[in-house]
């Protein structure tokens, strides 16, 4: 009788694997950002990335990174845990979220309002950066985990 494989990926490995493809969908030159909801039986409910709200033409507005507020992308682009969250196609209360980028504390507060109970992020890049560290406090002060996510997929090959 045959075993079961035991080099398969893990969960975690597999949701954020899913938030790098779904973040290849964001027209941003700069940051490609993508986020992954799944349930407490590991079922994707919600998935999304940084981009416009639906039926705007990215064309007509901004992607800059700096300048004045209303000339930049960050008076428009809905962020990809945001996303994630509008497009659930299922309650998101007691799920995880995976996320390609530490979320700002504009997506800390949706999480929170969500009822998402776990945070896992790839990159922290911004992590001194006063929106990430308010997202901190507001996570810890919501009871939330978070926790960096280390690719562990090389070590199974």
């Amino acid at each position: 009788m045959q075993t079961a494989r035991n080099n398969y990926i893990s969960w975690d490995e597999c949701f954020m694997r899913m938030a790098n493809v779904i973040a290849e969908r964001s027209k941003d030159p700069s940051t490609q950002a993508g986020a992954v909801i799944a349930n407490q039986n590991n079922v994707v409910v919600g998935i999304g990335y940084n981009g416009f709200p639906r039926g705007i033409d990215s064309d007509k507005f901004p992607w800059d990174r700096e300048g004045n507020f209303l000339e930049t992308k960050y008076a428009y682009v809905c962020h990809a845990e945001e996303n994630a969250i509008y497009n659930a196609n299922a309650a998101v209360k007691g799920s995880k979220t995976y996320c390609t980028l530490f979320p700002c504390n504009e997506c800390a507060k949706t999480l929170i309002q969500n009822g998402i109970t776990e945070v896992i992020f790839e990159s922290d890049k911004y992590h001194g950066a006063d929106m990430f560290i308010a997202s901190r406090k507001l996570l810890d002060a919501a009871g939330i985990k978070y926790r960096q996510y280390i690719c562990d997929y090389a070590n199974k090959q």
